[in-house]
């Protein structure tokens, strides 16, 4: 299968490109940037794209079999100028959809987009944080399109943590820091926690929605409900320090509030479907590997 992964260079492209490809398919990635040359995706076709501002060559893209798009905007890339809910309006509402319709037109047979979790795991939230709003549109919006001609698939994740060999990612660089005691940031956590997958476990899901999965559902994928103790604790135990974190009522530069739409205090936990986590076929319990090899990489 010829497989475009777009925003491919990143955690979430990278692992999936990587995988895809250790399977025998034709895989290639398309981003703003290029991957990081100390990356495998390097090696990689690489294709120029922003997927907002760019009208894709139909020649181009009706050349792939299936896209995996992973490269919606999320809270992290809050605008510095601008209105950020017209933001994420313009780059999840309405830009993911019309890629999706581009590359339906085109003649790609399936697209698997990468959502977020929060309209399924938290739908009390829709109507109240334009973010989330955007989330649920891009999800809606391009499940919209599938038919008999074009399987879409929509595989929501929480909070996703990994590690690709050679790729730098600055938050993983801080937590360790932090956990290694080469950070001035306080040793202390928020009450609250959240559901964590790994970017491994996700892209089993991603195997399994191209292999199988129903055309037009989106699926509420998850692994660990964890507390933000226990969570960046783990950081901490890799680092070979296994005191428990202070919990404080406080925010936290690495748990700020304007990221917790669900409330500093409360856990955003739920269980994915067992029957769904057969049918996709991806690992659970795979968190602590994860962690231990973010510390033994940027230690």
């Amino acid at each position: 299968m010829r497989i475009l992964i777009v925003g491919g260079g990143g955690m979430v492209g990278g692992d999936a490109a990587i995988r895809l490809q250790s399977l025998g398919h034709d895989v290639e990635i398309a981003s703003r940037s290029a991957p990081q040359a100390t990356t495998p995706m390097a090696k990689m076709p690489f294709h120029t794209l922003d997927y907002v501002n760019d009208t894709p060559d139909a020649a181009w893209l009706g050349g792939y079999d299936a896209i995996v798009f992973a490269a919606g905007n999320d809270i992290r890339h809050i605008p510095k100028d601008g209105d950020p809910d017209k933001h994420w309006h313009r780059v999840n509402s309405e830009a993911v959809p019309a890629f999706a319709k581009a590359a339906k037109a085109a003649g790609v047979k399936t697209f698997i987009l990468i959502g977020s979790f929060y309209p399924q795991a938290a739908p009390h939230l829709l109507g109240k944080i334009p973010y989330v709003d955007s989330r649920d549109a891009a999800d809606r919006g391009t499940r919209a399109l599938a038919d008999d001609s074009f399987k879409v698939i929509v595989l929501n994740a929480p909070y996703i943590i990994g590690h690709v060999d050679g790729l730098v990612q600055p938050g993983f660089t801080a937590f360790v820091n932090w956990a290694t005691g080469k950070s001035p940031v306080p040793r202390f956590m928020i009450p609250g926690g959240v559901n964590v997958i790994t970017a491994t476990t996700l892209t089993d899901a991603i195997v399994g929605a191209l292999n199988g999965g129903q055309n037009g559902k989106a699926y509420l994928i998850g692994d660990e409900n964890l507390s933000f103790q226990d969570y960046f604790g783990g950081y901490f135990r890799h680092a070979g320090d296994a005191n428990p974190l202070e919990v404080r009522n406080e925010e936290h530069p690495f748990a700020r509030d304007a990221s917790i739409f669900w409330g500093r205090g409360n856990d955003l936990f739920y269980d994915p479907d067992p029957a769904e986590v057969a049918e996709l076929g991806y690992r659970r319990n795979d968190v602590d590997r994860a962690q231990k090899e973010i510390v033994e990489a940027y230690k």
